[in-house]
């Protein structure tokens, strides 16, 4: 009997390690921390200290699980001691199947985390891996229920759009995604996945210091905009660059300019139109080359400089990107397969600017705001929703002018004005 129960352990152990590997430092203690919700994405190089910094301060000194597919345990002393950022514990699991992530043990691990670090490798295993089962509900109830701080580098920031490339066939170059944007390694994912606030109609990319990179993220959102038949965004970063967007969708970009060209850009494809059908690409069919032109200006893209104590940030939301200061704007476009960028000045495309802002026939102020908002209109009657950051609706009005928001927390919050087809949006700070 000895014996059986002795071969049984052993079993065990050994199916364990085929699903999974553990590497735990520091405390095997769990804590409980004032943790801040967070997102933070990495260009795919070494990681840059102080984005990373920001990250774990986010932890409040509580504890960090990282994730990967492959590797081992090398950020376990990164973030637990050369940082100099006090928290409790790090736990890195290398998963080796769906059976791995969705180990009790392990989402017990995630679940209790108040840092969560993708890690590189194959974002497929990931989407193999998390998708659809255990993993991805526990995931998406820390983002947004208990709102801890997540993250990743390269295949790990890849995922954190609403939007992905899941690389199911492979990788795919600049030159097959503009000759055919249905081509088979053309493997995208919508809205079935991670669920992050800001990220909404959002596909990442990352390692964008190589220009073959730009030319087949313009491809993910052609086929985004034109699969969903709606607007798309992009999110990139150079290979050592950083962008850590708050709980107030605050997007600080972390690098070393001016000493190295170290960028992030932001993708807008609906800046500059009235009507959302305006911006869908002209062709992007199976079989043919992209072609989404629109006068050159397709894609209206902020390139922004990473500083070491990310001094640029600009607005991010599921509804575009604010006017950020010291930035560079490129258009982008897509000419029967042939991808170009052009420089030009600022189109002040940030329909929810966080300066006081009128549009129409409608203006909304102050902006930043403390109790009240004033609404002008000539509309005798109209509809007012207010939404927070994580597009909850916190407060419903009809035909109201002043809006008492004595009642509402500090941050960022978005206001829809509707009246007989005409429909505003707003972006809004409370002090």
């Amino acid at each position: 009997m000895k014996k059986i129960t002795l071969l049984c352990t052993l079993l065990t152990q050994l199916v364990v390690s085929q699903n999974y590997t553990e590497y735990a430092t520091g405390s095997s203690t769990d804590v409980d921390t004032n943790h801040e919700f967070g997102i933070c994405m990495m260009g795919g190089a070494s990681e840059n200290d102080n984005a990373m910094i920001w990250f774990l301060n986010k932890a409040n000194g509580g504890d960090v699980v990282v994730l990967r597919a492959s590797g081992s345990d090398g950020y376990n002393d990164y973030f637990y001691t050369d940082l100099g950022v006090a928290i409790n514990s790090v736990t890195t699991f290398v998963i080796n199947n769906e059976a791995g992530a969705i180990d009790p043990y392990v989402l017990d691990k995630v679940a209790n985390a108040e840092a969560i670090w993708f890690a590189g490798g194959d974002q497929f295993d990931y989407v193999s891996f998390f998708k659809d089962n255990a993993m991805e509900d526990t995931l998406n109830s820390f983002i947004n229920t208990k709102q801890g701080v997540i993250g990743g580098t390269s295949a790990g920031m890849a995922i954190l759009g609403s939007g992905y490339f899941s690389a199911e066939n492979g990788t795919v170059t600049n030159a097959q995604a503009l000759s055919d944007p249905y081509h088979n390694r053309m493997t995208l994912g919508y809205n079935d996945f991670l669920e992050i606030p800001f990220l909404e109609h959002v596909i990442t990319d990352t390692h964008y210091d190589d220009p073959d990179r730009r030319g087949r993220h313009a491809a993910f959102l052609a086929r985004y905009a034109t699969d969903n038949n709606t607007y798309a965004l992009g999110i990139a970063c150079n290979e050592y660059t950083a962008v850590c967007i708050d709980n107030f969708g605050r997007a600080y970009v972390y690098g070393d300019y001016p000493n190295y060209p170290e960028y992030a850009y932001f993708l807008n494809s609906f800046c500059t139109f009235e009507d959302e059908q305006d911006f869908l690409p002209e062709n992007c069919v199976p079989g043919q080359p992209l072609t989404w032109n629109i006068n050159g200006e397709a894609l209206q893209v902020v390139k922004i400089p990473g500083t070491p104590n990310g001094d640029y940030y600009t607005y991010v939301s599921g509804f575009g990107f604010g006017n950020p200061y010291e930035t560079f704007w490129e258009n982008w476009s897509v000419n029967t397969g042939s991808f170009s960028t052009t420089s030009t000045t600022n189109p002040y495309c940030d329909l929810l600017g966080v300066s006081e802002y009128q549009r129409g026939t409608i203006s909304v102020r102050p902006n930043p705001f403390q109790d009240v908002i004033s609404i002008e209109s000539q509309l005798v009657n109209f509809d007012v929703k207010l939404y927070d950051s994580f597009g909850k609706q916190v407060a419903k009005f009809q035909n109201q002018a002043q809006i008492d928001t004595s009642n509402l927390a500090s941050g960022l919050y978005f206001m829809s004005v509707s009246s007989e087809g005409l429909q505003e949006t707003f972006k809004l700070i409370k002090n």
